[in-house]
């Protein structure tokens, strides 16, 4: 009752403190080992705890914080708060104290508890759901929550890392890319498909520098434009590409989507909807001239999730199944634990019970991508009907490198839709 409450609350406020090494106001969180904030400290040794600063990895002991310029701000409206009786807008002006607001804090904050005793406290609980039930509700004053599913392990899915026999592995028939934004890079990766969607991750791209600035821009375009190498010698291109147009400005990928051509660069935007198609392109372009299509990432997400619940053995064909190089430039620890960054759980939202997917602020780049990639992979089946089996049975009857070539070509420039 009490979260239905605050999801219902027109403002919640949580305490904000400036980080003493570089001055970025943030909440304390707990976190997890995956998350790069929060508590951390060296396995079962509580007394080494220190929090590690959510803006620039500042490492932050509990007597350095200095509570003198705290505020309570607003995660849902901007509005702040030092004492409860002075209020301000989000640009500093002062207003009215609201009619009705939540406030969250926990323990970390507490003059009267050591953060010491917090490690303690969470390490007792390992093991007994009761007990960290309560540590949740009590300590991090949060309320626990229901996971529907189980993440999957990402130290085990970092060990299912195989020998490649080319660049391109020979079951691969073609090749997708999804493209994250953030205002610091872009990042990209490269997934092969093959019949029944057994899907290879072929390469990831991080472009560092300003989402906004040209020379980065040139830098995701060669991303775009790499080519990758089949055994026999063949150049593979990426045939489609779904670029995530969130947290930007959007008339940058519109631009890059005209660049490339339309149907080879599409304009994606989430849509967290439970049941929603994995892609839903429209038949016409917006008024900014580009294909801006939906993305059901729900439904991706749980497809996915449950492809990485198969196992490859040896060299024989399972569809669905997911494969990783045995490349740490492409595959390692860190990709692991993105893409298997979030879970599922049960939040009220707007005073509504829902199941959504949750990061819990760990970094799910490499998910999102995976998701976009099939995207683009979904939009080639239905827009174009793509057939992997039909493709791949051609590749392979091509003996040569030069007319390989040619048919990779030619069947790049009509599943891109050039000819429509």
């Amino acid at each position: 009752q009490i979260e239905r409450a605050a999801s219902e609350s027109p403002h919640f406020m949580r305490f904000h403190v400036a980080c003493p090494h570089c001055g970025e106001e943030q909440y304390l969180k707990f976190g997890d080992k995956e998350t790069p904030f929060g508590l951390k400290w060296t396995p079962d040794d509580p007394s080494s705890v220190f929090y590690l600063c959510e803006h620039n990895a500042c490492v932050i002991r509990q007597q350095e914080l200095d509570f003198t310029d705290a505020r309570y701000i607003c995660e849902k409206t901007g509005i702040w708060t030092r004492d409860g009786i002075l209020w301000f807008s989000s640009s500093g002006e002062e207003i009215e104290p609201p009619d009705s607001v939540t406030f969250h804090i926990w323990t970390a904050y507490s003059p009267f508890t050591t953060w010491v005793q917090i490690v303690k406290d969470w390490m007792k609980t390992k093991g007994d759901t009761g007990k960290r039930k309560t540590f949740v509700n009590t300590t991090l004053g949060e309320t626990w929550e229901a996971k529907i599913g189980e993440r999957p392990d990402a130290e085990v899915m970092a060990e299912r890392k195989e020998h490649y026999s080319a660049p391109v592995p020979d079951r691969v028939a073609y090749l997708t890319a999804g493209i994250d934004s953030q205002l610091d890079r872009y990042e990209m990766r490269v997934w092969g498909w093959g019949p029944g969607e057994e899907s290879w991750l072929i390469d990831r791209q991080i472009i560092m520098g300003r989402h906004d600035d040209e020379q980065t821009l040139l830098r995701v375009d060669e991303a775009i434009n790499k080519t990758y190498t089949r055994r026999n010698g063949a150049e593979m291109s990426v045939s489609r590409i779904c670029w995530d147009i969130g947290g930007i400005d959007p008339t940058i990928v519109y631009e890059r989507s005209k660049k490339h051509g339309l149907f080879r660069v599409i304009p994606i935007k989430g849509a967290s909807v439970y049941g929603k198609p994995v892609a839903s392109m429209p038949r016409k372009r917006n008024k900014n001239g580009v294909y801006l299509t939906e993305i059901g990432t729900d439904t991706a997400k749980e497809q996915i999730y449950n492809r990485f619940t198969l196992t490859p053995e040896g060299d024989e064909p399972l569809p669905g199944a997911v494969h990783f190089p045995n490349n740490p430039d492409i595959f390692d620890l860190t990709e692991a634990q993105q893409l298997t960054a979030e879970e599922q759980v049960e939040k009220w939202v707007d005073g509504r019970k829902k199941i959504l997917w949750d990061s819990k602020k760990r970094r799910n780049e490499a998910l999102d991508c995976f998701v976009y990639a099939l995207a683009a992979l979904r939009i080639s089946i239905s827009r174009w009907q793509l057939d992997l089996s039909a493709l791949l049975a051609s590749l392979q009857e091509e003996d040569g490198a030069a007319t390989n070539k040619k048919t990779l070509a030619d069947y790049a420039r009509a599943l891109s839709g050039e000819d429509e």
